[in-house]
């Protein structure tokens, strides 16, 4: 009986059930501080995605977080992640973002809520719901009554989630973000409201704030709604932007930079930490609250990466961000730089805890691919379309879409596609004679002449939807037309089958597996055993583009073209003893093999 009861209690603690006036804090905004318990609080703040991290993962994060010398991190809500289609909401599993938060907690940690909608993170669409494409026409981020009822019903469920763990109800969330940096996009300041007021009706009675660049915050400004400002470095200049609108108050730095994340294509960033620690330091000694955009960057696993236009610019799964703490959580010279100083500037009776141990990293014997499902021989039941439409007007969010037609006799001509988003195979009668690359604003191909009747598939590879900036509204697939050119003729095509390929957990389990090897695009399958389970970096340098699944787990995206060559792969995936690997390939490899490395490579380009 003694044994159930406390088990009763420990769970009644848990869940924020119990609660005594010893544990009850108060969080406001003062005319010169945040107060904290009567008392001047500056924020030492930094972000970290709990979706961008493995749920096992997450105590651990946060540990990292606090004992490089934060008090508190922010938290950015997904839209996409919680309402993957409308009206079906999941706050499970890797996306339960109240366990996220009462963790923080648990670690002493107070937390800043950033719900959205719009997000922004280098996250597919900046976190909106690919099926607001649906709706023909919409205006994201506008006063579109499509779109505002859309918001209301998340940020209604949000509430319901996470309003119980603010301060005010005894709870770590101290501040929530109204919309992000909506200045960079828009002006209508009733727009803001309008989203302040859905999360007041969603329970949300903790101090609410906006944040902006520099050049940005008088258009989203709204005296009602506290200021934050967002930039990478010259705290002393780019602070009085916010001062010139915000002339009383604490100040505060929503979003400062210690790196910046990486495209395809393009080098590695990295960020100085001699630059970093003066300028933190600079905040510190001038009691202006900052957080750490990124304080842990992660991974963009599975589709989750975003894109940037103009030009199209599609980031790499890797978040990594070059963050104090790594994308496989270390600790690097910058965490310590930053634990140095911070140890300096804690208050009286403050301390950190010790740093954490890495978890283990292991290497991981090259693994052979044995089995092959070919692309074209593994395809669904088609639709049947007389013009092509994006991949989201047939319900489908990502991964790659096939168009077939049939291409009567004729000349030589020029197919021009209008516009192919974002990575298009074009194969005539099975033979690939073309590659398209949005990045590179291509969408012609010239055309052989045929005696025949001939096949036409245009294999349409997606990356993340734009996620910041005027290209927001961005589907996927054919987005308009698909014409042959012969001389001064111009002909639509028209009759098309639409194979959907979302490569989701249901088509990959449904695939036939052959043995041996034939070329892509095809799904190679491998397996390997483990005595002990560690986290690993998969090196895909010898591969073409595409995706590798290990144990179900989608590990996102990977193209040779770099800089990023390995994709990480967190311990909790693995199992000790057999383990199963499947990787896509649209392009084709140098040689069927991956080996696990300790270390990342993140930074050769071959382009």
């Amino acid at each position: 009986m003694l044994w159930r009861q406390i088990t009763i209690l420990v769970l009644l603690i848990g869940s924020g059930a119990l609660t005594s006036k010893a544990q009850e804090e108060t969080f406001s905004i003062g005319d010169k501080d945040f107060i904290l318990n009567g008392q001047s609080f500056q924020i030492r703040c930094g972000e970290m995605h709990f979706a961008r991290i493995p749920r096992e993962y997450w105590a651990n994060r946060l540990r990292m977080a606090h004992a490089m010398g934060l008090n508190t991190v922010c938290a950015y809500l997904f839209w996409n992640l919680h309402e993957p289609e409308a009206g079906k909401f999941d706050f499970s599993g890797n996306a339960d973002a109240a366990e996220f938060c009462r963790l923080a907690q648990a670690e002493g940690l107070k937390v800043i809520l950033r719900p959205g909608p719009y997000s922004c993170a280098e996250w597919d669409f900046g976190g909106l719901p690919y099926w607001l494409l649906k709706f023909p026409g919409i205006k994201i981020r506008t006063q579109d009554p499509r779109y505002l009822e859309a918001c209301k019903k998340y940020l209604l469920e949000v509430g319901k989630q996470l309003a119980p763990l603010q301060i005010t109800h005894g709870g770590p969330i101290i501040m929530v973000q109204v919309e992000n940096e909506y200045g960079s996009y828009g002006k209508d300041q009733q727009y803001i409201s309008v989203l302040r007021d859905d999360l007041k009706l969603a329970g949300f009675d903790v101090p609410f704030f906006t944040c902006d660049g520099p050049s940005d915050l008088k258009s989203a400004f709204r005296d009602d709604i506290f200021s934050a400002v967002n930039f990478g470095g010259s705290p002393e200049k780019n602070i009085r932007f916010l001062r010139d609108v915000r002339p009383q108050g604490p100040l505060m730095v929503s979003e400062f930079y210690p790196g910046w994340f990486d495209s395809w294509g393009k080098p590695h960033h990295t960020g100085d930490t001699a630059s970093l620690v003066r300028d933190i330091g600079w905040m510190l000694d001038h009691d202006v609250s900052f957080s750490l955009y990124m304080a842990h960057g992660g991974t963009s696993f599975g589709f989750d990466a975003g894109a940037n236009s103009p030009p199209f610019s599609p980031q790499v799964t890797s978040y990594d961000y070059d963050a104090p703490i790594s994308e496989a959580g270390w600790d690097t010279p910058k965490f310590y730089a930053l634990r140095k100083m911070f140890l300096n500037h804690l208050k009286a009776g403050e301390k950190l805890p010790d740093v954490p141990t890495r978890n283990p990293a292991i290497c991981v014997s090259p693994i052979q691919f044995k089995q092959c499902a070919p692309l074209f021989a593994n395809l669904p039941a088609p639709q049947i379309d007389s013009h092509p439409h994006p991949m989201e007007t047939y319900d489908q969010a990502h991964g790659a879409i096939l168009y077939r037609t049939q291409l009567s006799t004729g000349d030589a001509s020029e197919l021009r596609i209008t516009q192919p988003h974002d990575y298009c195979l074009v194969f005539l009668d099975g033979t690939k004679i073309a590659t398209l690359d949005r990045r590179l604003d291509q969408n012609t191909v010239q055309i052989p002449a045929r005696v025949t009747l001939a096949t036409l598939d245009l294999l349409v590879d997606a990356f993340g939807h734009i996620n910041y900036g005027p290209d927001m509204y961005d589907p996927k697939g054919i987005t308009q037309k698909v014409e042959l050119i012969r001389g001064a003729v111009t002909n639509e095509l028209g009759k098309w089958q639409i194979f959907n390929l979302p490569f989701d957990d249901v088509e990959i389990s449904t695939l036939k597996f052959k043995q041996g090897e034939t070329g892509p695009p095809a799904f190679y399958r491998g397996s390997f055993y483990l005595a002990r389970r560690g986290d690993t970096f998969l090196d895909l340098s010898s591969w073409g583009k595409g995706i590798v699944w290990i144990n179900g787990h989608n590990l996102g995206r990977f193209w040779n073209i770099g800089p990023q060559q390995t994709l990480y792969c967190p311990a909790p995936w693995l199992k000790s003893g057999h383990n199963e690997i499947v990787v896509f390939d649209l392009n084709g490899s140098q040689q069927h093999l991956i080996a696990g490395l300790k270390e990342p490579i993140l930074n050769q380009v071959n382009e």
